[in-house]
């Protein structure tokens, strides 16, 4: 079996996954690649890694194809992020929505297995505790990914013990989530009602998705270039509200976006409003 990745391979694959993801690989990445389909190559009985890339980009075999288009998205999450954007959340943004008094629909972009969008439910689960009556005309929180195998793990809200070390407290674990025999835990009910999660490409038309009062897409821009991050980001605002939100990755910018958005700055950390 050979593992060994040509340049040319790696070249097309390269652009082959630009145009089909958004996701930039750069120059230095053959690490990645190979890594990522090696594991393929037993799957899909492929004797060598450049055939099994030629057999992607052929696109003769939908699966395989998939798989590779998922293999090379990073889902590295953990759960309330960073802290800050939930902290905001809590103290600034779900108390401007409540005084309007109408159903609020967040996006949770890039969601991969679930984190971020059960985090962002909990953290108004505990809004609710302080502010009875608040949001009574419902909440939709919808997570989105490229990857069917991550929203197939989100939609189950089930976890194993790994996962829910990182970044869940042993109160939030008692509120928020039932114990199963195997020692993984499940997201209580009233939380995952809230939630539903849907298979989408941050290339495609947004339009699909309905407009939002909240817009998380963090730690996900980095993945592309800066042409197509303005067209996501001008995508993001047209499915905004008027003065709606966005919350983007602490290594994350507005680039050539800037005129969509007006930067407010919290003493925990900083979000955009929609102009």
């Amino acid at each position: 079996m050979n593992k060994q990745l040509s340049p040319v391979s790696y070249e097309r694959f390269g652009h082959f996954l630009h145009s089909k993801s958004g996701i930039v690989l750069g120059a230095a990445k053959q690490y990645l690649v190979r890594s990522r389909m090696v594991p393929l190559m037993h799957r899909f009985a492929s004797a060598d890694i450049d055939s099994l890339i030629q057999k992607v980009i052929s696109q003769q075999d939908p699966v395989l194809t998939q798989a590779a288009l998922e293999a090379m998205t990073t889902n590295e999450t953990l759960w309330f992020r960073d802290k800050y954007p939930f902290e905001i959340l809590f103290s600034k943004l779900l108390p401007e929505l409540a005084k309007k008094q109408d159903r609020i629909r967040i996006w949770s972009a890039a969601s991969s297995t679930g984190q971020e969008a059960y985090s962002i439910a909990m953290t108004i689960a505990d809004f609710l505790r302080v502010n009875r009556g608040a949001f009574n005309r419902g909440i939709d929180i919808i997570g989105t990914d490229l990857s069917s195998k991550v929203i197939k793990t989100a939609s189950a809200g089930t976890y194993d013990t790994l996962s829910l070390n990182r970044g869940l407290t042993d109160d939030v674990k008692r509120r928020y989530f039932t114990l199963n025999p195997d020692q993984s835990m499940t997201i209580n009910a009233d939380i995952r009602q809230w939630v539903s999660f849907r298979q989408f490409n941050l290339t495609s038309n947004f339009s699909t998705l309905g407009k939002f009062d909240i817009v998380f897409c963090r730690n996900v821009l980095i993945y592309f270039d800066a042409e197509r991050k303005t067209v996501i980001l001008q995508d993001i605002s047209a499915c905004l509200q008027s003065e709606g939100t966005l919350l983007l990755g602490a290594s994350e910018s507005l680039g050539n976006a800037s005129n969509k958005f007006k930067m407010i700055t919290q003493p925990t950390g900083l979000y955009y409003l929609k102009v």
